[in-house]
């Protein structure tokens, strides 16, 4: 699936509304610091979880490609 599929799919229950303080997609204030840590590290907080989102989000049967390419899609979407 393409990262805007598993966005639609799975992310945007939190990050198309902010959830437990999930940064909206879009929200190009929000995403700055956290791209500023680089895909490495936003791609291992999707996959492990991170704060209030657990591991793999909302999306237990997405495989590593497909939940970075959620990563991407919404990096690319809050700049």
């Amino acid at each position: 699936r393409s990262g805007e599929e598993v966005y639609n799919a799975a992310c945007t229950a939190c990050h198309g509304t902010g959830v437990a303080g999930a940064p909206v997609q879009g929200d190009a204030a929000a995403w700055a610091p956290r791209i500023e840590k680089g895909m490495a590290t936003l791609t291992e907080h999707a996959s492990n979880g991170f704060q209030a989102m657990p591991p793999r989000g909302a999306c237990g049967n997405c495989s590593d490609e497909e939940l970075e390419a959620a990563v991407q899609y919404m990096v690319e979407n809050s700049q």
